[in-house]
């Protein structure tokens, strides 16, 4: 029926139609009286779709109300349908009820009577099902009974079989280590090890079969005589062992001792390290009392005598006792290994012994020859630490808490567990393990000397300050390098160069040593001879600046000649008047000599930079002990300072001009001509030094963008202060300024450019900030020509031309107007109830210059300032 899975019906009987689309899972409130429409799965719309096919869109899973609407009224012409629409819809209502109605009546009648059938029906098939179920069972158990009795004979001769196997096995066993014994007792007692080490082995094997049967008397008796024939033959070798090595009493039969040998595998593992370790403390005997701490030989000029005898004793070694010992034990290895020890131990004792004796040349030379030998014995021994398990007292394997402090090569080795003190283990122990270390021999004996290594940093520490000082006489007499007429780019110290060179050679040096506490205290001594460098070489060589004073005219002098001029005289006369006020400049020496040390200062920073990466890079857990933030600081400083002199001698050379700004007789200007004379005298002073700036700095290109902007904020500071100076300007005079300012304007644009044939677009940054301060400074002046005819339109023109014009600059603007302070008070009151209606976010706008580049801006010339007057 269509739409069957979509309607849900009233309490009173009545259809509501649903969405119309099952997908959607809408919810009708049961407030509204109507039961919850459930959403089907789109499984179960699918099976619908399949069983009930129907064209009918109301009967679509995915129905739109919303497009079927549309669709039935494209237009609204259509609504005139829109009565035959419902009519439709309710017939189609109408005619469902009916067949819902009816198939409920049909079910109703009859559904009763076939629901009794089909339930008898099933209860019959089910008591059917049952009673065959049964049945399987019950011939599932005698099938099971039959096979049990069929098999019965068979599975009782499969357990006899094994019972005789297992039997016959154990007797053979039994067998074997009955006759295995007695034969064992026989070898011992002949010596024949060789036929010992085969049986002894099938015996411990055989003996494992029993540890079941220990609670037999006879069992146990075997098993301990076989404990005592092991323990018989361990003390029997060790005294042949000790007899055979014996010069005095002892003969040495090499065939005999090699078959021992092969026994003593067979045996408890310490039984062999005992025998190791007191065959290698006679070895090494003879290296005890020749090198005693009491002997010449004993100390570090004489080191390399001790490795010569351990090369040959090892090679007397190998032709002696090579046939003896398997290869596998590696006793070479383990003599050369106990020779490092001891070494290690002799060596510190001396040193400590007579420390006062050390000095550095001695010291490296001792540590050279001691890392050559380690490097020998590892091409000669390869990378292969012994390690045993389960013997404590075995100093191959384990160490003093003084040598795992020092060796942490030695840290991890082997299991030195105590739980068997007399060395007893199971028979079944496994074999004597190898564990893989690279370089096992790496600072095993080198390790000693890092107590020692103070001497070494503090001779280079000796060293750098004698290099420094040499840095400095070399400097007094000869000088600073002299511009090349090639390349007159500011150079990087020579010396300074040699520094980093010095550096890295101890540092190499002091890494192959060591990279612990040594090597920090080496990057301690770099520390503190670079702020040497910083403050000796560098600091202290940058120019004094002379007190400017005692070389300047009396500003009196020239105030007085100002008032005598006419202003037709005025460009004519004022460049002579300036000659005589000139302030002191550095030299082109000087200049190239703050160029050199700035660039320099520019390659220290990035030099320690790599310094300290490179350190902490060695210094591994120690690197966060480290840190050279201080003095990368001490060079930026330098670079700052340099840059701020290189800035205060262009405004030295500008500062006559500005005097002679505030002294000029602005309100007696009768006509506007070219730019005035203190323009072309700031103009000529540039393009004679800012061209040898540039080509001093052409390394270091960054720092001369730096200094043409940080001259030109100092210099447009300077310049709104000395017009501010200026009383009673008139439009004349006005008029005259503004066109110097543009003609500074453009002049201070093309600074960082000037003299070159190719002009270069400046930094957007630097062109900001000139058009900023200039375009604020041309403002001001335009204020200041403009005419005072009512007090209310001058106020409104002044905050239409500076938005952001505070009271104070607009009571200097009206200075320089010619308004006395007794004359401007109405005017300060009119531009007070102007300024104060404006809004939160005009006064925003206005406080953009105050933004925080503006800020950091500000903080550098200050910055600059103080440095200058510290300078002074």
């Amino acid at each position: 029926m269509a739409g069957a899975a979509e309607i849900s019906f009233g309490p009173v009987g009545k259809k509501k139609e649903s969405s119309g689309s099952s997908a959607t899972s809408n919810m009708w409130m049961e407030d509204d009286g109507y039961a919850e429409i459930t959403q089907l799965p789109p499984e179960v719309l699918k099976a619908i779709e399949q069983v009930l096919p129907s064209d009918d869109p109301l009967d679509q899973s995915e129905f739109d109300i919303v497009a079927h609407i549309n669709t039935l009224f494209p237009t609204e012409q259509s609504l005139a349908q829109l009565n035959d629409v419902i009519q439709s819809v309710e017939q189609d209502i109408y005619n469902a009820d009916q067949e819902i109605r009816e198939f409920v009546r049909h079910q109703t009648g009859r559904g009763g009577q076939d629901g009794v059938t089909a339930l008898t029906r099933a209860q019959a098939s089910i008591e059917a099902l049952v009673t065959k179920v049964l049945d399987m069972k019950g011939r599932a158990e005698q099938s099971e009974a039959a096979v049990r009795d069929m098999t019965r004979d068979i599975r009782q001769l499969d357990t006899a079989k094994r019972n005789l196997t297992a039997a016959i096995t154990t007797l053979n066993h039994l067998n074997m280590l009955l006759s295995g014994v007695d034969t064992l007792q026989t070898l011992v007692k002949t010596r024949q090890y060789g036929d010992v080490a085969n049986l002894l082995q099938g015996v411990a094997n055989v003996v494992e079969h029993f540890d079941n049967y220990h609670n037999i008397p006879q069992i146990a008796e075997l098993a301990q005589k076989v404990k005592d024939i092991k323990k018989e033959l361990g003390d029997q070798i060790s005294l042949e062992f000790r007899e055979s090595f014996s010069s005095t009493t002892g003969s040495l039969h090499v065939k005999q001792m090699s078959e021992a040998c092969l026994v003593l595998d067979v045996l408890e593992p310490h039984v062999k390290h005992d025998l190791l370790q007191w065959f290698i403390s006679i070895q090494l005997k003879e290296y005890g009392v020749l090198f005693d701490e009491n002997e010449d030989l004993a100390w570090l000029d004489k080191v390399d005598k001790r490795y010569a005898w351990l090369k040959k004793h090892l090679i007397q070694f190998e032709e002696r006792y090579g046939a003896i010992f398997p290869s596998h034990w590696d006793v070479s290895q383990r003599i050369a290994m106990q020779f490092c020890h001891q070494t290690r131990q002799d060596l510190s004792k001396v040193m400590v012994k007579r420390r006062h004796e050390i000095d550095v040349k001695l010291l490296l030379s001792a540590i050279q020859k001691t890392c050559s030998f380690e490097n020998l014995l590892f091409l000669r021994f390869g990378g292969q630490a012994i390690e045993d398990p389960g013997d404590a007292t075995n100093p191959f394997l384990s160490s003093t808490a003084e040598d795992d402090e020092k060796n942490p090569f030695l840290q991890s080795s082997g299991d030195t567990s105590s739980g068997n003190k007399s060395g007893a283990k199971d028979l079944a122990s496994p074999p004597p393990r190898r564990k893989i270390i690279p370089n096992a021999f790496h600072r095993i004996m080198a390790q000693c000397f890092d107590p020692f290594l103070y001497i070494y940093v503090e001779s280079q520490d000796k060293n750098l300050m004698e290099l420094i000082d040499k840095f400095v006489a070399d400097l007094r007499i000869n000088g600073f390098p002299m511009p090349q007429s090639s390349d007159a780019s500011g150079v990087v110290l020579a010396n300074c160069a040699d520094l980093f060179v010095f550096y890295k050679k101890c540092l190499v040096q002091c890494t192959q040593l060591s990279c612990g506490e040594p090597l920090l205290n080496l990057g301690f001594v770099f520390i503190k001879r670079l702020r040497d460098y910083c403050n000796k070489i560098l600091q202290a060589n940058l120019p004094k600046v002379a007190n400017q004073n005692t070389h300047l005219t009396s500003v009196s002098s020239i105030t007085r000649e100002l008032r005598d001029l006419n202003t037709t005289g005025l460009i004519q006369n004022f460049q002579s008047l300036l000659k005589e006020g000139e302030a002191v400049r550095f030299t082109s020496h000087e200049l190239y000599r703050i160029a050199c040390i700035l660039t320099t200062a520019e390659y220290c920073v990035e030099t320690t930079q790599q310094l300290e990466e490179k350190l902490r890079e060695k210094l591994g857990p120690l690197a966060p002990k480290l840190t050279m933030e201080h003095e990368r600081s001490m060079f930026v400083e330098v670079i700052e300072t340099s840059v701020s002199l290189l800035v205060q001698d262009l405004d030295a050379a500008c500062e006559p001009f500005f005097t002679a700004i505030t002294k000029t007789a602005w309100q007696a200007v009768d006509k506007v001509g070219d730019q005035s004379a203190y323009v072309s005298g700031m103009i000529s002073q540039w393009k004679s030094t800012v061209p040898t700036l540039r080509d001093y700095l052409a390394t270091s290109r960054k720092y001369f963008v730096i200094f043409c902007q940080q001259f030109a904020k100092l210099f447009m500071e300077k310049y709104i202060s000395a017009l501010q100076k200026c009383k009673g300007i008139n439009k004349l005079g006005a008029q005259q300024l503004l066109l110097d300012t543009q003609s500074l304007k453009t002049s201070l644009l093309d600074l960082p450019s000037i003299g070159l044939t190719v002009k270069r677009k400046p930094p957007d940054k630097y062109s900001k900030l000139i058009v900023r301060e200039m375009g604020r400074t041309e403002m001001v002046l335009k204020v200041t020509m403009a005419p005072v005819e009512q007090i209310a339109t001058f106020v409104d023109q002044a905050t239409k031309l500076i938005p952001d014009c505070g009271p104070n600059e607009f009571s200097k603007i009206l200075d320089m107007k010619g308004f006395k302070k007794t004359e401007q008070g109405p005017f300060i009151e009119s531009f007070k109830s102007k300024t104060s209606g404006l809004s939160l976010s005009h006064y925003s706008q206005f406080q953009e210059h105050d933004s925080p580049e503006s800020n950091v801006e500000s903080s550098r010339i200050k910055k600059l300032e103080k440095l200058i007057k510290k300078r002074l």
